[in-house]
């Protein structure tokens, strides 16, 4: 294999093969290509009758989604391995293993974690997940805070931080998270239904003050090493067990931006309950574990993000009191805001969540439509007055009640 093509079925057995100590010498390899999200060819690598077997992630030189009229660097794929190589050092029981990589061919080798379930999958056939909210409360505050000023050497940092250059897709996050929703764009997508809430969108002067100041954040606050992308199609979970998986969109950038997503993503689901459960006692059940479980989130990342904070910092002036506070408070407040983009952006922009998108009934799906836009722009338009984890709590369930929302 030399210059950059995509894998065949044939030729990914024959990498399979050469990966040292995967596979048995004489096993029958089998392959199939599994790939069904917007960027890349996923290969599926197995050996007969054992329970061998790896990932193969190949990068395509366009946007899947869109096709080749949406050119794409491959340097993602460098991306995106190095990215899981940087977390698997900080966090190995979160992260799958990397077992091989070509940057010129741009495919990374990688765990199997095939006896996982995507996380959103999961949320939406309603189980649960009891030590999710511990375990990625862990993943964002080691991830965050090793990859920081606070946690590493400042000239170190700087180095890695060129190393995740990442122009293509920030440019994609700058469009479809913080610009789309908020004109007419081509790339937006939602139902006539609901077009009087793309107007409103469209129209919000004070909301779009308040994106423009976290797509500013987002554009030039180098915090940390960012996923990217962390929502739950990027979580792979059981139980008792979480794994982090796609951080192709990597940057450095503002550490609310990764803990947003995950609680966005978490309240999407919640937003799409009405959908799902007729029964008022069952869906609020399952809506309180949700807000419950986006609540886990911060307090297990900061309760963490203070202990390392407080045991490993690495900068003297951030010893400075009163500083830890008030970094933790921005942290939560761009949390917020982050995640109410994230959720506006999912509704009418040009990629959706199953979810909302695969409620069975058109007026259920608007219903739930609706209150996700009501609660994504309560949590952008109030994101700098949040100073709490319980004022997120109370902009949810006001917004979704439909009531005015105040804190």
């Amino acid at each position: 294999m030399s210059a950059y093509h995509p894998l065949s079925a044939e030729e990914a057995i024959q990498l399979a093969r050469s990966i040292p100590g995967r596979f048995p010498e004489h096993a029958e390899l089998e392959c199939r290509e599994i790939g069904d999200g917007n960027l890349n060819l996923v290969f599926h690598v197995t050996a007969k009758n054992t329970a061998d077997s790896i990932i193969i992630k190949q990068a395509v030189p366009y946007a899947k989604v869109v096709g080749e009229s949406w050119p794409l660097s491959l340097d993602r794929a460098r991306i995106e391995r190095l990215a899981l190589e940087t977390e698997y050092k900080i966090c190995p029981e979160l992260v799958p293993q990397v077992y091989g990589y070509s940057d010129e061919l741009a495919y990374t080798v990688m765990e199997d974690l095939s006896e996982y379930t995507i996380m959103r999958r999961g949320l939406i056939e309603g189980q649960a997940y009891p030590v999710f909210a511990e375990h990625i409360g862990e993943f964002l505050a080691r991830t965050l805070f090793y990859t920081s000023d606070l946690g590493m050497n400042q000239q170190e940092k700087k180095v890695l931080a060129g190393q995740f250059v990442n122009p293509d897709l920030c440019k994609i996050t700058e469009d479809l998270i913080f610009e789309d929703p908020y004109r007419k764009s081509d790339n937006n997508n939602y139902p006539e239904a609901i077009e009087d809430e793309a107007e409103a969108l469209r129209s919000d002067t004070e909301l779009h003050f308040e994106v423009t100041l976290l797509r500013h954040k987002f554009l030039t606050q180098a915090q940390a090493l960012l996923h990217g992308d962390l929502h739950t199609g990027s979580i792979f979970v059981k139980p008792d067990s979480t794994k982090v998986i796609d951080p192709e969109f990597a940057f450095f950038g503002p550490m609310g931006f990764d803990i947003g997503a995950v609680i966005g993503n978490l309240l999407l689901n919640y937003a799409s309950l009405t959908g799902w459960c007729a029964d008022e006692q069952t869906r609020a059940a399952r809506e309180a574990t949700l807000i419950e479980m986006a609540r886990g989130v911060w307090t297990h990342f900061e309760s963490r993000f203070r202990l390392l904070w407080n045991d490993d910092l690495q900068d003297e002036m951030s010893r400075t009191a009163g500083y830890q506070d008030y970094y933790i408070s921005q942290i939560l407040k761009d949390t917020a805001g982050f995640a109410g983009c994230k959720m506006i952006r999912r509704i009418v922009g040009l990629s959706h969540v199953a979810d909302i998108d695969t409620i069975p009934g058109d007026k259920d799906r608007e219903v739930a439509q609706r209150k996700a836009l009501a609660i994504g722009k309560s949590l952008v338009r109030h994101h700098r007055s949040i100073q709490s984890i319980d004022d997120i709590v109370t902009l949810v369930k006001q917004a979704s009640q439909g009531n005015e929302v105040s804190i």
